[in-house]
């Protein structure tokens, strides 16, 4: 864990930012796909459909050739991300919205050491590609930022704490991708989310 101003970084299995060139592989991209989801059954018969003046009134999000012009391609990378959780810098948090839950690891939750919030039970076992029960610990609600001034966007966000070696520090599922009306593109390596009438951005790390 690294202090700098503006909150502290916490570092994934490997420092993210570096630039792949042709020819190398991310040799954590299997590693911690796959492994989570929560049994909830949904009741579908509740959902209420949005028309008319409940729309929400936010900029068009697409993605395009411009989107490229960083990416070394062809590529088979995990969409990975840098993201402000509680004020720490978290890296190496995996974008997958195949996941009911988003998730912290207990091992990054005990280095970023944060107080003032409150852990609440949760008795949902999680259940990883292998069909396996993992037991959550517990649930947090934690301030959780994408993106960067002047287009940052900051929610509270639920996280279920998971005590299992990763290599990742967290997994955004379906729930922040949807809380924050996020659109993420893996082969593009971008999250892209309405900030008031603009497009906020936050790039694979």
């Amino acid at each position: 864990m690294e202090s700098r101003p503006g909150g502290s970084r916490v570092e994934g299995a490997e420092r993210g930012g570096r630039k792949r060139g042709a020819g190398e592989r991310d040799e954590d991209t299997t590693k911690g796909r796959g492994q989570f989801s929560s049994h909830v059954p949904l009741n579908r018969s509740r959902d209420k459909v949005m028309e008319g003046a409940d729309l929400p009134r936010d900029p068009v999000i697409s993605f395009g050739p411009d989107d490229l012009r960083s990416i070394v391609a062809p590529h088979n990378d995990a969409f990975v991300v840098m993201a402000t959780v509680a004020n720490y810098d978290v890296a190496r948090i995996f974008i997958d919205n195949g996941r009911s839950v988003n998730i912290l690891f207990k091992s990054t939750l005990d280095k970023m050491k944060v107080e003032g919030f409150e852990f609440e039970p949760i008795s949902t076992p999680l259940y990883g590609f292998t069909g396996h029960a993992i037991p959550p610990l517990d649930q947090i609600v934690l301030p959780l930022s994408l993106g960067h001034e002047p287009r940052r966007v900051t929610k509270m966000t639920t996280f279920t704490v998971v005590d299992t070696p990763s290599a990742y520090n967290g997994i955004l599922g379906r729930p922040a991708l949807k809380d924050f009306r996020a659109v993420a593109s893996t082969y593009h390596q971008k999250l892209k989310f309405p900030v008031g009438k603009e497009v906020g951005v936050l790039y694979g790390d």
